[in-house]
């Protein structure tokens, strides 16, 4: 008697594929192989010839062997047990399982849309998704950052919808609906979340210093959606245009932009206040720098000048002058004190003569003085 050399496997197809089951039959004779749809009693062919109406099933056989059932472009309701039988008496057969799977698809009309929301206010997004198996649904943010999910920041938000209590500027940007059944490919939708307020405002130094010939920056920076008008003006409240004197500059990033204006060659004229203002369609706001004028830096010469009278003093008794006269140039007052008291005829350095500052009842000339004091000494 015919029997049946194997089980007739199962197969797992993608819809709009091709599928093939298999049935071997060993010892077959004259008996007869049948393919049926167990779910609808479908006769799809008898021996070798194709019985069913539908264009996409066909057969072919092997020796009398093995026997395929082909079906083109496979849909869903191509789904379901397919049986292979022999017209023994009593009939023998074996089932296979054709499983259809669909890939994931995102309802365009169920699934939500760019959205422009008002900070403050509660937003759902919806993501509908159908295929086989059931897709698994889930959120997340395109530039890969953190979602602050109801006071806790999460990276993926599991199911259809997405829910934000109070929703504020941090939630700004792409979010992606992305469906997936394991069969590929998985499928995503890009959202565009804008929210909108009004401007604000901070400054990182609200006072600025400067001398007069120095170019300086001023820095300010602002949020807002949609875009604000950003300018500068001057205590007077005149509109600041970038040119010859001063330059502003604008930078934006998403809803912030960063405020700078130079201004060039500072003159006592450039000292004062200085407004940058912030304007959308939900409001405005400004806010102020203040310009003082500080002293210049000190050159070396001066600083030269200002050497400490300590410096001034060397530890041997006799004046001398070095390649720095002037850093270098030091004396006691004990020299002096013994000339003038044996009525030395050396004449003391004109410089004690002028009016200096006195220390230890020794009156000490300014430093040119002694500078050419000290050179008399070294000639004598």
């Amino acid at each position: 008697m015919p029997r049946f050399a194997e089980p007739i496997p199962n197969v797992t197809v993608t819809v709009g594929r091709d599928a093939l089951l298999a049935c071997v039959v060993e010892n077959l004779r004259g008996y007869k192989v049948a393919w049926v749809r167990v779910d609808t009693q479908t006769i799809l062919s008898i021996h070798h010839n194709v019985i069913t109406q539908n264009p996409r099933v066909s057969l072919s056989y092997n020796d009398h062997r093995s026997w395929y059932l082909h079906i083109k472009n496979v849909q869903e309701v191509d789904r379901g047990w397919y049986m292979c039988q022999v017209n023994t008496d009593p009939m023998r057969s074996r089932q296979g399982y054709l499983q259809v799977v669909v890939p994931p698809r995102i309802l365009e009309e169920e699934t939500s849309g760019d959205l422009v929301v008002r900070e403050a206010t509660n937003v759902s997004l919806h993501c509908r998704a159908v295929g086989y198996p059931e897709p698994y649904v889930m959120w997340r943010r395109e530039d890969g950052e953190d979602i602050n999910y109801n006071g806790e920041q999460v990276n993926v938000v599991d199911g259809e919808l997405l829910q934000i209590s109070r929703v504020s500027r941090l939630h700004m940007g792409v979010y992606l609906c992305i469906a997936s059944n394991g069969v590929p490919p998985s499928i995503s939708k890009r959202l565009m979340l804008r929210v909108q307020f009004p401007p604000m405002l901070t400054i990182p130094n609200q006072l600025e210093g400067a001398y007069t010939g120095q170019d300086v920056a001023l820095e300010c920076h602002t949020e807002a959606y949609p875009t604000s008008i950003n300018y500068w003006t001057t205590e007077n409240g005149d509109m600041i245009v970038s040119g010859e004197k001063y330059e502003a500059v604008s930078m934006d990033n998403g809803y912030s932009k960063y405020m700078l204006l130079k201004i060039r060659h500072v003159t006592r004229n450039d000292f004062g206040s200085y407004r940058c203002v912030a304007k959308n369609s939900l409001g405005e706001t400004d806010g102020l720098i203040k310009l003082d004028e500080i002293p210049a830096p000190v050159t070396k010469v001066a600083s030269i000048m200002q050497t400490n009278e300590s410096d001034l003093i060397k530890k041997d008794n006799k004046p001398r002058i070095s390649g720095n006269a002037i850093s270098d140039y030091q004396w006691q007052e004990s020299d002096y004190d013994e000339e003038f008291a044996t009525g030395s005829s050396r004449p003391p350095p004109a410089s004690l003569h002028n009016t200096g500052s006195i220390r230890n009842g020794t009156r000490l000339a300014a430093i040119p003085s002694l500078l050419f004091a000290s050179l008399a000494l070294a000639v004598r």
